[in-house]
């Protein structure tokens, strides 16, 4: 049962998870055999008065950890360029670490129990992570549900009738520019405002907070 006072939190509105939002680029559609290139994190809060807003983020260009496959035709979809001096990249362990430990303290001062993927099409960007993460053996410090996730491309199609991310967001009133598409960081932001919205129209409609039958709370 929810108290009143608590309502307007994330671990109240989640069940006590911790939504992320999450976007990689990669060289392939296979998690296990295909390099993960780029990887966008964006956490999110409750204002007080209960409206899901954008928080914070990170990002990184990751290096193709050794004997990754490297797919031609996805780096000309993505338009990414490996031997781009302005890349930065940094291992895939390195990149964990900062995200793991920007998500463990969003789930201390947000008081959830573990954090949740929310992604567009989430299967992927869920299965690229988890790969990754068995790779270089953080499986113990992976603050993020095992296999449950928040996909926005299933909500969008239910909500508006459209799975594509620059239509769905088009409908829900998120400025989408189509030239910077498939950049992580740009994509994440676009999806975490997305999910934002998604949330707070159930909530303008009445959704949320629930009051069960016969109590106030």
């Amino acid at each position: 049962m929810i108290h009143k006072d608590d309502q307007n939190t994330l671990r109240a509105r989640f069940r006590g998870f911790y939504p992320v939002v999450i976007d990689v680029e990669t060289a392939g559609l296979n998690a296990n055999t295909d390099a993960l290139l780029e990887i966008a994190v964006v956490t999110l809060k409750m204002d007080e008065y209960g409206w899901l807003c954008v928080d914070d983020s990170i990002n990184f260009h990751i290096k193709s950890f050794p004997g990754a496959i490297i797919q031609p035709e996805s780096l000309a979809f993505n338009r990414i360029d490996l031997n781009s001096p302005c890349r930065s990249a940094v291992t895939e362990q390195e990149a964990l670490r900062e995200i793991f430990e920007m998500v463990h303290q969003g789930i201390e001062i947000q008081e959830c129990s573990r954090a949740i993927i929310v992604a567009h099409n989430a299967s992927f960007d869920h299965s690229f992570l988890m790969a990754a993460v068995e790779r270089v053996s953080f499986m113990k410090n992976n603050p993020f549900h095992p296999f449950v996730t928040f996909d926005t491309a299933t909500l969008s199609g239910l909500v508006f009738g459209q799975t594509v991310l620059a239509k769905a967001c088009a409908h829900a009133g998120v400025f989408f520019d189509k030239k910077k598409a498939h950049s992580a960081l740009y994509d994440t932001e676009r999806t975490a405002m997305l999910f934002c919205e998604l949330v707070n129209k159930w909530k303008r409609l009445g959704g949320w907070p629930l009051t069960p039958c016969g109590s106030d709370f």
